[in-house]
Order: structure tokens, then sequence, then C-alpha cells
């Protein structure tokens, strides 16, 4: 483990608001905070909204709302790339007295005749440099773009990926790139590089399909004269099948996540573990991934999103809770609709219901609808369920059992338990025998938990109910 604090340390976390944050961008988020308070260093969101177009209001905010929610805050104020096209032109300028920038004329289909006349035959070629010593001026009347001129004396470019090595480009993989577009809009290699230097960023942590922007931005950052930063680039999320992640593999808005009812510390721990391992540690606190995340623990491979293993980190955590915790969980978050729809119920007997339906659930609106559906009691008996636990016999046995419970003064776990008990001793009847049609008269089938919790929680005179609808329903024959 790195030991080593460094205060100097600074990371930047910069989405486009050209739509909500994903799992990809929360995880890159996530990766850069978390090696930001390993370090002791500082953590820093940039908006890059020089799309004009695509960039809403709207996005900028959901993405926001989903770092908050997940617990990941920039240390300082946010900084827009839209209010700083002042700062890009002023520098683009100098680059182009300096002749490391210039305009170009050049149409797609100029630059493509130019091409197949001289001999070109595949769909991509690179940029034959036509207007590089052409001294087009910024009033020439025609649209024109600006381009990076590449040094001559570059043959090669070696980036020091903190991850993957040393990646080495060949001159030949790109060309005098443009950096203005001929509306005027700067591009994002441009931009980043004189972003990134004035915030003072020292550590670039970003996804391995960046990694092809590297080398024109080590370039413009070096014809700039701005110290070069450290390059990290972490491996792609995949689906199960080894393909794009999707909408049906999870890839989805991440306050989709919220509302769908995980916890936003079970999605961080899962998602920390995407690409990172520590040991064979899969459950880690907020605490415990600051002190052990480190790059020497991020791998090359690409990680698969699994929504299984999602769920069963979020059912772990939802067992965590107290039952207190849970239901504030649940009303801010959630489904405040649970709490709307069982006003009979006080908060102590929610509160108790959860406790006990907590177990079963992998997702909070999973165990909304367990609780609710558990709430308005069963319309209808599973068939499988009347089959093979209910009979003459049985209905007898309920109706009798009934009986006995509505003498009783107390309607408590241990008292309801020991008076089945004593009935089926009474009665020469296995536990089971019994215990399975009260569960469907309670439930509606016998998946649930415990019958005895489920009677206390539900009081004596709201079981003895369930049990003559049952009674009463005409799902086995006289």
């Amino acid at each position: 483990m790195e030991s080593i604090k460094n205060s100097s340390v600074r990371v930047r976390f910069a989405p486009s608001p050209t739509g909500t944050l994903h799992i990809g961008g929360l995880r890159t988020a996530l990766f850069n905070y978390l090696f930001a308070r390993h370090h002791g260093g500082t953590f820093l969101v940039r908006i890059e909204d020089t799309d004009k177009e695509r960039s809403k209001k709207e996005y900028k905010d959901a993405q926001m709302a989903s770092l908050e929610w997940a617990g990941i805050i920039s240390d300082e104020p946010l900084v827009f790339q839209s209010q700083r096209m002042d700062v890009y032109e002023a520098l683009l300028n100098t680059l182009i007295e300096q002749k490391k920038v210039y305009r170009c004329t050049c149409t797609d289909q100029e630059r493509e005749d130019r091409a197949r006349a001289a001999g070109h035959t595949d769909n991509f070629y690179a940029y034959d440099n036509f207007c590089r010593n052409t001294a087009v001026r910024a009033d020439c009347g025609i649209p024109f773009v600006l381009r990076f001129a590449v040094p001559k004396t570059c043959t090669e470019i070696k980036v020091d990926d903190l991850i993957r090595g040393t990646v080495v480009f060949q001159k030949e993989q790109f060309d005098d790139f443009i950096i203005v577009r001929s509306d005027g809009s700067p591009t994002y290699n441009f931009v980043v590089v004189v972003d990134d230097n004035f915030m003072n960023i020292t550590h670039i942590i970003r996804g391995e399909e960046h990694l092809v922007n590297t080398p024109k931005q080590i370039l413009l950052a070096q014809v700039c004269g701005f110290p070069l930063p450290q390059f990290a680039h972490i491996p792609l999320i995949l689906s199960p099948n080894g393909g794009k992640l999707s909408k049906r593999d999870g890839s989805v808005d991440v306050l989709q996540y919220k509302k769908d009812g995980y916890l936003p510390d079970a999605l961080v721990n899962y998602i920390a573990r995407l690409g990172w391992a520590y040991g064979d540690q899969e459950i880690f606190t907020r605490q415990e991934l600051i002190q052990f995340f480190t790059l020497k623990g991020v791998g090359k491979k690409s990680a698969v999103f699994d929504m299984k293993k999602l769920d069963w980190v979020n059912s772990l955590y939802i067992k965590k809770l107290s039952s207190s915790d849970c239901a504030k969980w649940l009303k801010k978050d959630v489904c405040e609709f649970l709490f709307e729809n069982t006003l009979s119920w006080s908060d102590e007997t929610r509160e108790k219901i959860i406790a006990i339906y907590q177990e079963r659930a992998t997702i909070g609106l999973e165990l909304c609808t367990m609780i609710m559906e558990f709430y308005k009691g069963p319309d209808q008996y599973e068939a499988d369920a009347v089959e093979k636990w209910l009979n003459k016999e049985v209905m007898n046995h309920l109706a009798l059992l009934k009986v006995q419970w509505g003498v009783l003064e107390e309607f408590e776990h241990e008292v309801i338990k020991t008076t089945i008990k004593e009935f089926c001793t009474q009665h020469d009847v296995k536990l089971g025998v019994l215990a399975q049609p009260i569960r469907i008269a309670l439930t509606g089938g016998t998946e649930s938990p415990g019958v005895f919790d489920l009677l206390a929680v539900l009081g004596k005179e709201e079981s003895i109910k369930r049990i003559d609808r049952l009674l009463a329903s005409g799902v086995v024959k006289n």
C-alpha cells in the first residue's frame, strides 16, 4: 500500500452535460475521488460544456445530484469551460503568432480529392498539411478551422501510463489535428489541456477510451509550456457477454439506482471493485476504500458488470441497516408511497415489518413491494400452495385455532408460538402442516418470513380476519 501522503495531488472528474451520469462515469469519478482522499489531495469537478447545442443545465444538475448522492463532492467550486472561452482565444492567438497553430480552409472534399490523386484508397488518410505554410488570414471570408502543427522533429510519443505501462504512438498515427472547429468552438483535446494546467491537475485518471487522445494532449501541453500531469487509463466496463454495457446490463442513469433502492455505499462498494482489487476482499467501508485504494490495484483487464453481484452487495448493506434507518431511507429515496398507503400502521409497527422483510430484499423497491403486498393481504392464493397444503381437515384446524386466538389477552410472538405448538400437540398435527396454511392465509403463498413474526406484527384482529377470508374463499371444496 502506498503510505506516503501527498497533499499536492490534484485530480479532476470532467463530465460533459450532454446526458445523465452512468456507471462508467461514476466509476471514473470514484477512482479520482479515492485517489485524492488516499493521498490527502484534492478532488475537483470540471463541467465540459463547450458543446452549446447538446449541453443542458438539467443534465449538469442530474450529474451533480448523482455525485452528491454517491458522496463524491468536489473540494473546490465547479469549473465551467463555457466561462473560459476568452482564455482559450487568447492562448490560440499566441499559438498562431508562434506558428504552432495555423488556419486551414480545406474542405473534406478537397482533402479527399488530393488523397485520391496521391494514390490513397482507404477511407482514412492523414491531412496533407496543405495549408500549413499558407498564410490564411482571419478575415479571408472563407470558413476555416485551426489545426495544431505537429512538430516536424516529432517521430513518436511515449505515454508513461501508471496502469498500462509505457505506450508508444508513432507520428504516422495522427496528423495536424483540428483544435478549433469552423464554427469557432474549441475541441476537446485543446481545452482539456488548458484547463488541466489552470487547475494544476497532477494526475489524469480516466477511461482507456481516452488513451488515443493522450499523445495529442501531451504535444499540446509541451508547445504551451505546461507541465505534464501523470496519466492513468482505467479499463472498460463490459456487459456479461463481453460487449458494450447496455441499459439491460445496468447502463442507466445513476439516479435510477437511487430510485430503485440501491444504497449509495453499496453501489460505491460494488463499482470500486470493477477493475480494482485489494486481495480477495469484496465488502469495504468508505474509509477502507480510501485507505486501500491505489492505482497499483487497478488492472488492465476490462471489468464485467454483473447485476446479480450488485444485488448481492446491496442486500448485505440493507441487512446492516437498523429498521429505523431503513425506514428513513425508504421514505426519503425510494418509496414514499409505502408510508402514504400504510397509514393504519404506526411507525413502530411499520419498522417491525421492515425488520422482518429486510432479510429477504435485494433492493429497496423490492422491499417496499413486499411490504405493500403484506399490508393489503392476499386477494388470491397460489394454486400450488393450495393444492399442497390445504384440505378440509386443515381448514377445520384453522377454524378451531382462530377461536383459541380470540380469547388470548396477549398476542405476542412467544404467546402465539406456544399456542400453536400446544394446538399441534393436542390435535396430533405437525407444526409445518399448520404453519404453512397460516402463512397462505396471511400472505397468499408459502414464501414469507416466519409465521410467528407475521402474526405478532399483524395483531390478533387482522390475523383472524385473514384466516376468515381464507376459510370463506372456497379454495377447498366441501
